[in-house]
């Protein structure tokens, strides 16, 4: 963590908009913005799950528009 001090007679803005400058420089928002936004790899158990569900919603909606059970979607 940067120890930034707060000036005499400084006011928070600036304060502030000093602080987020030496974090923009030195780069620790992107490396915060890439931790909080990174999403670990499903292993293969749980991409093979999610595969069948997709298939199996799919055939489902195929057979009720087929059949006319579900309301076709507009094409625009």
């Amino acid at each position: 963590m940067s120890e930034i001090k707060r000036r005499k007679n400084e006011s928070f803005e600036s304060y502030m908009r000093r602080v987020k400058k030496r974090w923009q420089q030195s780069g620790k928002i992107l490396q915060v913005k890439k931790i909080r936004f990174f999403d670990k790899d499903k292993n293969r158990n749980m991409r093979r799950k999610s595969a069948l569900h997709r298939l199996s919603v799919q055939s489902k909606i195929e057979y009720l528009t087929k059949t006319g059970q579900m309301p076709e979607e507009k094409k625009r």
